[in-house]
């Protein structure tokens, strides 16, 4: 997390010619241009054009960055976790990790990221004022598929944060990143939103949607902190940071909107539930085309198909190219994924695919996933 892109820069010099004027040092050295006269004078594009003043009293103050921190900063928790892990010796380790998070209800109910907690033997949670808490580990609520979670502690009448409207951002807005930065306290970053509605692909292969790009510095121990508006209010859960050789200040949060049911979900039944389809899936790519001999330059390639799963039912094979599911247009594995979650358990979906060289359509009734 901590590597310094090499930066290679390489300055060509090329094509400089140095005449002097006025000068007997070389007098039997002529330098000649090896740039031709234009063969045409050049049109004027705009007769009359004048550049226009520079505008005046149009320029708008940065908010008061200070006023937002001082708002949200009590609400903004440390986390720190042992794990316990056995190593090729069969000895027990006990490994640490530090984290952040944030305070969403005054009864003790703190939101954070599943990977900060994940595995975790031990919870602990430091509040602004420094109080410290042990969070009981077999009460903490995880969602992997979407790296949220929620700690309960024995704590009342706490500073909870406001949750803001994510689907209100613009890009260009700006948001300030507050968590416990590298391990070493609670810390604010300022940065804008570079893009909504991003997905990012994870090296075990999850999709995570509907996150916020931002340039805010996030750095290790951020995770699980609170991305806020000018306003004050929780826009977004921060959540990873791409660390690459020529990548800067890029950065995702969870937004607020595809959090929030998720939360909800957690907080009251420990767990969520979520429409199941029972298929794996794969990009149309060169060697799926191949392999299934596909008709189709875009979809979701069905890969596996779970038994007893609704697409079961509905007939889907692997091999299969969904590439409308309920109406929506379906051009990569992630729109399906996306597409399932958006509808409802129980409810009948009509999907269109594609075998071979001929379009089929059959409708898939959902439930929710297995436990």
């Amino acid at each position: 997390m901590k590597r310094i892109p090499r930066i290679l820069v390489s300055l060509v010099i090329a094509g400089i010619m140095v005449t002097s004027v006025g000068c007997n040092l070389l007098p039997n050295i002529t330098v000649a241009s090896n740039t031709p006269a234009p063969a045409t004078q050049p049109s004027p594009l705009q007769p009359g054009f004048t550049v226009p003043s520079p505008a005046v009293g149009q320029s708008t103050a940065l908010p008061g960055i200070a006023d937002v921190v001082a708002k949200v900063k009590p609400s903004v928790v440390r986390i720190d976790v042992v794990a316990t892990s056995t190593d090729i010796f069969g000895r027990t380790v006990n490994e640490q990790g530090a984290g952040s998070g944030w305070i969403i209800d005054k009864s003790g109910i703190i939101v954070t990221n599943n990977h900060v907690v994940d595995g975790a033997s031990k919870v602990t949670v430091t509040l602004d004022d420094g109080r410290v808490f042990d969070a009981k580990v077999n009460a903490i609520a995880t969602d992997a598929l979407s790296d949220l979670a929620v700690v309960k502690i024995d704590a009342a009448n706490l500073p909870a944060a406001t949750v803001g409207d994510s689907g209100k951002l613009r890009v260009g807005d700006w948001v300030v990143a507050i968590g416990n930065s590298l391990g070493q306290g609670i810390r604010a970053t300022l940065g804008i939103v570079s893009q909504q509605q991003a997905s990012l692909e994870l090296d075990s292969g999850q999709t995570l949607s509907g996150l916020i790009e931002t340039d805010a510095a996030i750095n290790p121990g951020n995770s699980g902190g609170p991305l806020v508006n000018i306003y004050g209010e929780v826009v977004g859960i921060t959540s990873i940071k791409i660390a690459q050789v020529g990548v800067e200040g890029v950065g995702y949060a969870i937004s607020s909107n595809e959090a929030v049911p998720i939360i909800q979900q957690l907080v009251n039944a420990g767990y969520v539930t979520r429409p199941f389809l029972g298929v794996s899936m794969d990009t149309v790519n060169a060697l799926t085309t191949i392999r299934y001999n596909l008709s189709v330059d875009k979809g979701a390639v069905v890969v596996t198909v779970q038994a007893g799963s609704p697409a079961e039912t509905a007939g889907l094979k692997p091999g299969d190219v969904v590439v409308k599911f309920g109406g929506t247009n379906i051009t990569t594995p992630d729109e399906l994924r996306q597409a399932i979650q958006k509808s409802q358990i129980g409810q009948s979906v009509g999907v269109v695919y594609w075998r071979g060289q001929s379009q089929n359509t059959t409708s898939a009734t959902l439930i929710a996933t297995p436990r």
